[in-house]
């Protein structure tokens, strides 16, 4: 498994995560296009995190560190407050036996390469890769890169006076979940 230095848009198997509504094929396309707004739809659903999302997540922390701050949107900072607000509504301390955010790209929670099964696995009791570990991994590992990303998100509030008041907003749930 590749370190997560190593990790980058073009080696996360999207075919094989899923979205709220299907496989995170698109997600590189969004994340391309600077489309947030679908982007965030598809990694956050109801408070509920999938499985793209930290490695989604990891992929925008990572072009935001080198974005100016007239550069961020405000579609953008509302993709982050979703997911931090998603894991506000959760008590996750760790995540049981997923030591590594890799992990979660183990074979054995991943969806199979071709999609024609999809609907016989949604209707299992635990789809693949919601098994309770690795579905709190998706809470635990998005929050961790949310809480890296702090640093940047205090740069682009100073720069950007338009997405202060989300910013804090995000600031705070970030406070708020992990003191």
């Amino acid at each position: 498994m590749k370190a997560l230095a190593d990790m980058n848009i073009d080696n996360v198997p999207w075919h094989r995560l899923t979205t709220a509504y299907g496989r995170g094929t698109d997600i590189p396309r969004l994340i391309d296009e600077n489309r947030y707004a679908p982007l965030a739809e598809l990694i956050e659903h109801q408070g509920t995190l999938w499985q793209v999302t930290p490695w989604t997540v990891l992929v925008l922390i990572e072009e935001l560190r080198k974005k100016e701050p007239e550069q961020v949107s405000t579609d953008e900072i509302e993709l982050y407050l979703a997911v931090a607000s998603a894991n506000s509504d959760q008590d996750i301390q760790k995540v049981g036996t997923i030591q590594s955010m890799n992990e979660l790209l183990d074979d054995q929670y991943l969806w199979p390469d071709q999609d024609n099964g999809d609907e016989e696995q949604w209707e299992e009791e635990e789809p693949r890769g919601y098994e309770p570990d690795a579905f709190y991994g998706y809470f635990y590992f998005s929050g961790l890169l949310l809480k890296q990303g702090i640093p940047d998100f205090n740069r682009i509030m100073s720069g950007n006076v338009e997405l202060a008041p989300g910013i804090r907003k995000l600031l705070s749930l970030l406070e708020q979940t992990y003191r």
